[in-house]
């Protein structure tokens, strides 16, 4: 009866980690054979869990403001690289340089980032190109 119950307690655990495992997204949304760069301004940082978004404003080719949302990694992994929630501010002139959305919307993962100051930030792929 002992060995039982903790088998069952262990099944459960098992899946519980699988279930939330699976509930992430793969990123395979993101086409990284290419590789874009947008220069714009920023409209608004959301800095939230699981993933921080960036929505920036890009003139296309024709001179049509364009709103891009970027995906970024989660706030945690984002002050591991140098990140806070006040490292870019809406009206902040920033280059990103990214993978976009294999649908074609303004969308993409970001890879780096120029701040106003002149630094670049990246993500994990940009070390770790498997993520």
């Amino acid at each position: 009866m002992k060995s039982s119950l903790f088998a069952l307690c262990g099944m459960s655990l098992v899946i519980g980690v699988a279930a939330s495992a699976s509930a992430h997204h793969s990123g395979s949304m993101f086409d990284r054979t290419k590789e874009v760069t947008l220069q714009g301004t920023v409209k608004e940082l959301q800095w939230v869990n699981p993933h921080s978004w960036i929505e920036i404003l890009v003139p296309d080719a024709s001179g049509k403001v364009v709103q891009w949302s970027i995906e970024m990694e989660g706030p945690n992994a984002m002050h591991r690289r140098g990140w806070n929630a006040k490292t870019i501010k809406p009206g902040d002139h920033v280059i990103i340089v990214g993978y976009p959305l294999r649908d074609g919307r303004a969308g993409a993962i970001y890879s780096s980032i120029k701040l106003p100051d002149g630094r670049t930030l990246g993500n994990a792929a940009t070390v770790n190109p498997g993520l």
